[in-house]
């Protein structure tokens, strides 16, 4: 399987090299009693790729979760570009941050292009009147967003599918899918979350590319990964998190040769270790908190996705 990235120009969304585009501070995630992300600093800029990693349990996609709006941080600030996000998921996309899930939350009865076309309503200026009277404007907006769409899929290879109910694609297409319905929303950070899980070499070889690609387009990424191969060949820097907590930040041969991280991949105890039991049930609570989030649906959280899909609707850090 190969991927197309032959694509000129930066991405609508992209910022200037070198800013800093993600200013994470301090960010604290109680569920009650448990503290499932506990004063985690990170920071990403323009033109990097930089990598989350840990063990199952770590925390790392209940970060996401606070980076994205679908979760108030207890504690802690994110900033985007030097603005402080608000706490709402659709609002923090239309700031120009998008994202992709662990379990894939595709429109499985949608074709390949709505979906995309999904991507694009926070980019879209018509309102309610004007789809009501489908006026010039709606149609140019309309055929401007087509296109737009056709393009990222073009970019992500699927151009030729663009008709295909998105429930037919093969597993590693509809992970391509989802980035593309998150790159119609224009964004200056993608968020991938294990972008590679359940793919065989030749499929995460061709998401390497993809995210390369994206990268040269001028959109910064922020990626969770338990494949170590594909983080350290893929990221400029790589940050850890353990039992919640940032444990080491820094490149490849950094943290690879960090004892800490040797220790915490294989399970040897670290100071204050909290025991299995309430790592499961700092899980558990993640688990309760996003069956209850209720958040309004953005392009990356539909709101009723298609049980024939067979996706889960709750995200918990695996």
């Amino acid at each position: 399987m190969t991927t197309d990235t032959t694509t000129q120009g930066n991405a609508p969304g992209a910022t200037t090299p070198g800013r800093t585009v993600l200013d994470a501070r301090g960010v604290t995630m109680r569920f009650g009693g448990l503290t499932a992300v506990r004063g985690v600093d990170l920071t990403v800029n323009s033109g990097e790729i930089v990598g989350l990693i840990g063990p199952n349990g770590a925390g790392k996609t209940t970060f996401f979760n606070c980076l994205t709006g679908l979760y108030t941080p207890t504690e802690g600030e994110v900033r985007y570009q030097g603005q402080l996000l608000p706490p709402k998921s659709f609002k923090v996309t239309a700031a120009g941050i998008a994202r992709t899930f662990q379990n894939i939350r595709l429109f499985a009865n949608m074709t390949v292009l709505e979906n995309v076309l999904v991507g694009r309503h926070t980019r879209t200026k018509e309102g309610f009147w004007s789809a009501v009277l489908r006026g010039p404007g709606f149609h140019r907006a309309e055929k401007a967003s087509r296109a737009r769409a056709m393009e990222l899929l073009d970019f992500v290879g699927l151009a030729a599918k663009a008709d295909h109910l998105a429930r037919n694609l093969p597993y590693g297409e509809q992970r391509k899918l989802e980035i593309a319905r998150a790159l119609a929303s224009e964004p200056g950070l993608l968020l991938l979350d294990e972008p590679t899980a359940g793919m065989n070499p030749q499929e995460t070889r061709a998401t390497e590319e993809l995210v390369f690609a994206i990268r040269d387009q001028g959109i910064a990424v922020l990626v969770i990964e338990h494949d170590m191969r594909f983080i350290f060949n893929l990221c400029d820097r790589v940050a850890v998190l353990v039992q919640g907590e940032k444990l080491v930040e820094g490149d490849s041969a950094t943290v690879q040769g960090d004892d800490r991280v040797v220790a915490a991949y294989l399970g040897e105890p670290l100071d204050n270790d909290p025991g299995a039991a309430e790592a499961a049930e700092v899980e558990a609570a993640e688990a309760h908190a996003g069956t209850h989030a209720g958040t309004p649906a953005d392009p990356g959280t539909p709101a009723d996705p298609d049980p024939a899909a067979g996706q889960q609707n709750k995200e918990t850090d695996r």
